[in-house]
Order: structure tokens, then C-alpha cells, then sequence
């Protein structure tokens, strides 16, 4: 009898269905340097003038491609409660604003100016990078070496990434930052670089990436939002270091269909 009864209970619960066939909502996340050069980042990559005339040309060509994907709303990496890239943007669209450097204002704006949108949606949330208390965990254990050697690994991926912009287009380097091979590197070096210092009852490293996580799960849940209707088109444009972290959680999400820049190519 308590057999039968189980499988009554589990038969009364509603069969939940993944939707993969039906039409998903989309979400490319454009994984990007930052063109202002704002040294906000650990490891940050040396960009040269985007205001030249010849990277304006180049980030018109980036713009075009990103317009394939025709998104319905634009997201951007400024923080959620903020109402200034509103205002900018809507400056901008009435001649009253000059860009400028910024990937926001290169990209973003330009964007929703050429499909037409009313607005741009800010979707970013602070959150704890406790780099130094890792570190200063590295320095009192005797594992100072091993943190520095693992972030010489990873300022030098950067500035192989700046090496490249010098040699090649805005989109030519955002192909390469976007490569799946270019995040989940980029995302090893988070586990590599932070987890291995810690300790029961000390958990430096592991409590860095939880924070990172949850400041990356914040930001998806904003982006998210937006979301409200199964033919809507999202496109994230964020700093490449939240790129592999933003797929795997989108990825994740059965409600919604994850694009790439690599669905745009110009050769598809």
C-alpha cells in the first residue's frame, strides 16, 4: 500500500517539459575589451585610440554584425539602478551626445540607434572580489610563489589579448575573446588562480569564487527580466571576464536558447 501510494503521489505532480522544441527566448552574451582603458580590472587589456578613424570604421563593421542578431533589447554593464545610460542614450539618439570611448557608448549605443530601440537597459550589480584576503592567505602560508605565478599566467593571456588588438580589427579580437576556447580558459584561470588557497574555517579562494559567482548570477537575474516574451532577442555586451561565467548560467537556464558571436559570422 505504501508503494501504491507513492506512485499516486508521483503521478498527481505536473510533468515538467524542457521546451526545447518550442520557440525560446535568446541571449548572446558579446564578451568585450575594455575600449576606454579604465583600469578597473586585476588584469586589464592596453587599447589603443577607438576614436581613430580607422577603428571607427572597424567598430562599424562590429555593429553591423551584431545587428544579425536583431535584439530586441540591449543590456549593458552599468549598474542596474542607474538611470544615466538612459538619459546618454537618449541624448545621443536626439544629436545631443557625443560618444566616447566606451564599449558601452561604441557598441551599446550605436546599436540601439541603428535598430531603432527607445531605450538600453543597464543589468549590473556590484559584488565582493576579495582578491587581497587571498593573497594575503598566499603571503601567510608560504604559498606566495604559487598565487604570483598563477597571475603572471593570466596577465599574460591579457596582454597577448592587447598584442592582438595592435595587429587586427575590433572584430578580429572579439572573435578571438569570444572563442569558446578563450572563456573556458579564461574560467580555469578563476579556479586555478584562487581555489586551491584556502583552508577549513579560512576559505579564502573558494569564498572569491563564490562571490564572483553570485555577482554573475545577480547580473544574469537582471538580465533576465527583460525577458518577456518567448521571440525575445537579448544581447549582453559586458567585460570579457564575466563572458564564460554569464554562458554557463545561461546555458543552464532550459527557459531560454544561449547564442554566440560565432552564430554571426560573416561567413554564415
Amino acid at each position: 500500500m505504501k508503494m501504491f501510494a507513492a506512485v499516486l503521489c508521483l503521478s498527481a505532480l505536473p510533468v515538467i517539459v524542457s521546451g526545447q522544441s518550442q520557440q525560446r527566448p535568446e541571449i548572446l552574451v558579446l564578451g568585450t575589451f575594455h575600449m576606454a582603458n579604465p583600469g578597473h580590472d586585476i588584469h586589464d587589456v592596453q587599447v589603443d585610440d577607438v576614436l581613430s578613424p580607422e577603428r571607427q570604421r572597424q567598430i562599424a563593421r562590429v555593429v553591423d554584425i551584431l545587428a544579425r542578431f536583431r535584439p530586441t533589447k540591449i543590456a549593458i554593464e552599468s549598474h542596474v539602478g542607474s538611470q544615466r545610460a538612459a538619459r546618454e542614450y537618449a541624448e545621443y539618439v536626439a544629436g545631443r551626445y557625443t560618444l566616447t570611448r566606451n564599449e558601452i557608448d561604441q557598441l551599446g549605443y550605436r546599436l540601439a540607434k541603428l535598430l531603432g530601440q527607445q531605450t538600453i537597459y543597464p543589468v549590473d550589480e556590484d559584488g565582493d572580489f576579495p582578491f587581497y584576503r587571498v593573497r594575503n592567505y598566499a603571503i601567510a602560508n608560504g604559498l606566495e610563489d604559487r598565487f604570483a605565478a598563477e597571475q603572471r599566467r593570466a596577465d599574460a593571456r591579457v596582454r597577448a589579448e592587447g598584442d592582438f588588438l595592435r595587429t587586427h580589427s575590433v572584430l578580429e579580437t572579439l572573435q578571438l575573446l569570444n572563442a569558446d576556447s578563450s572563456a573556458a580558459t579564461a574560467v580555469g584561470e578563476y579556479y586555478t588562480g584562487f581555489l586551491p588557497f584556502g583552508e577549513p574555517y579560512e576559505y579564502a579562494g573558494p569564498d572569491l569564487l563564490a562571490s564572483w559567482f553570485q555577482r554573475n548570477l545577480r547580473i544574469y537575474h537582471n538580465v533576465r527580466a527583460l525577458v518577456t516574451a518567448p521571440t525575445d532577442r537579448v544581447l549582453v555586451i559586458y567585460g570579457s571576464g564575466h563572458l564564460g561565467w554569464l554562458r554557463q548560467i545561461v546555458a543552464s537556464d532550459p527557459s531560454v536558447k544561449l547564442r554566440t558571436l560565432a552564430d554571426l559570422s560573416p561567413d554564415r
